[in-house]
């Protein structure tokens, strides 16, 4: 068993949580007290402020996978640019020393971050007790930790764990599943299986509590908990659970972006927080796929057609005739990974043409790309069997979610369903290969967290 929750991670939230509290405004929760020790959040407005923090909660989502993945290429020269050498021995998929140590960022430091917010927001909830007055902020709190809890463990298996196979997730080794804040309790590393089984139970458990309408996508709701319940489900290849919950999602809100309202001319067309978005999720920043670097693969760009406004919405040309990506939800040049009404669209599709049911595979279809073809130029998809039904959700499901965060997880699920996708990079003449059953899909985790915990590294 892997054991020892990282140190550095322990000693980071203890130098940095005073200051970031402080600077959003959370001064009484982590006075120093006279024997020395932190305080603790003791009331609802407290622990409020720390599901709000925006850097440590809807921040630093995991981008390795974005980086790992090959929508997009660098040229020679802005590869050996790159800051970090951990970035380029991300980029060319080494078997090590692809992350930055936790005290420069890192994707293992904010997930475990946030998962340490969550806990104590769930630890504190009883003592601060639940009232008749208290109960709807009581309740939408302990569902907003649930969530984040649950979205971040996701995040983890993701990146450091096999994809989810039933008849060998029980003995795959996953991630550390950090159920309490207490800093002395040594992490257990859990299977695939258990790990899954802890994201649907906080999913769920979110879904029980929160309400149908967030204040805003900055905070958790309902449709967010069954979107992420959709993806989770997407992503352990149940397809008919999948396909519930995003039914059940888009029941309460199924509203799409119309792209001929958008400005081509604008830098970044999209707004911030527009009406798909369920749930805001910034990606942390790497450098290599900055959008100003990061040059989208002509075989990509050429599978949006003339009157695809993807096209031009999305992309916007270099000086080299190459194109870049500006087509973020945040409506800058950060990603984002926020599950979001178009995903609920795609996943409902791909479950319906797995299930044969082709018709409402591609009415779904229908429904997105009305919104995304100039206006009269949308051909109806048609489609003789399921299998052609599929393939078609598939193309446009890597065409709408480009740059989201979840290509990689794509590759890793469609391998295991013997798509066979290999992926191929090239960098100063030395060409570098990842095969579909390659083990450094399982990304290795930070050194100096398998120094400090004493924990065994992925093969």
């Amino acid at each position: 068993m892997r054991s020892s929750f990282p140190t550095h991670i322990i000693l980071l939230l203890l130098l940095i949580c005073p200051a970031l509290f402080l600077l959003c405004g959370c001064k009484k929760y982590l006075d120093v007290k006279s024997d020395q020790k932190l305080s603790v959040p003791s009331s609802l407005a407290d622990l409020q402020a720390l599901m709000d923090n925006f850097n440590t909660i809807s921040n630093g989502h995991p981008s390795a996978g974005e980086v790992s993945s090959t929508d997009y290429y660098l040229t020679d020269a802005d590869y050996n640019a790159l800051f970090y050498n951990a970035d380029r021995r991300l980029y060319t998929w080494q078997k090590d020393y692809v992350f930055n140590n936790g005290n420069t960022g890192n994707d293992w430091e904010s997930c475990y971050s946030a998962v340490y917010y969550c806990n104590t927001v769930l630890e504190q909830l009883p003592k601060v007790g639940r009232t008749t007055e208290n109960a709807s902020q009581w309740d939408d709190l302990k569902g907003q930790a649930l969530l984040q809890r649950g979205y971040r463990f996701l995040d983890a298996l993701q990146i450091w764990a096999p994809a989810y196979d039933a008849a060998t997730a029980a003995s795959d080794p996953g991630v550390p599943l950090r159920l309490s804040s207490d800093f002395n309790e040594k992490s257990v590393w859990a299977s695939v299986a258990d790990g899954f089984r802890q994201v649907i139970a906080d999913l769920s458990g979110a879904a029980s509590l929160l309400s149908t309408q967030p204040l805003s996508a900055m905070r958790g709701s309902k449709q967010a908990a069954y979107a992420m319940l959709a993806r989770t489900c997407l992503y352990m290849r149940n397809y008919t659970m999948a396909g519930v919950y995003a039914d059940s999602c888009l029941r309460i809100n199924s509203s799409l972006l119309d792209y001929n309202t958008l400005k081509a001319t604008a830098t970044y067309p999209m707004t911030n927080l527009n009406t798909e978005v369920l749930y805001f999720a910034a990606l942390s920043v790497e450098r290599p796929i900055y959008n100003k670097i990061a040059r989208i693969d002509p075989a990509l760009y050429a599978l949006y057609d003339a009157h695809d406004l993807r096209k031009s919405l999305f992309f916007k040309a270099n000086t080299d005739g190459s194109y870049y990506f500006r087509g973020s939800y945040q409506g800058v040049y950060s990603l984002v990974g926020s599950p979001c009404t178009d995903e609920m669209y795609l996943i409902r599709a791909e479950c319906e043409a797995r299930a044969g049911l082709v018709s409402s595979s591609l009415s779904d279809l229908k429904t997105l790309l009305m919104t995304r073809y100039q206006k009269g130029t949308f051909m109806p998809l048609t489609a003789s069997s399921a299998a052609e039904a599929l393939s078609l959700v598939l193309q446009e499901r890597r065409k709408e979610l480009v740059m989201r965060g979840i290509r990689w997880t794509d590759i890793k699920r469609l391998n295991r369903e013997g798509a066979g996708i290999s992926l191929s990079r090239a960098v100063s003449g030395t060409a570098y290969h990842l095969a579909a059953d390659d083990q450094r899909l399982v990304l290795p985790i930070p050194e100096d967290v398998i120094a400090t915990s004493g924990m065994a590294q992925n093969p």
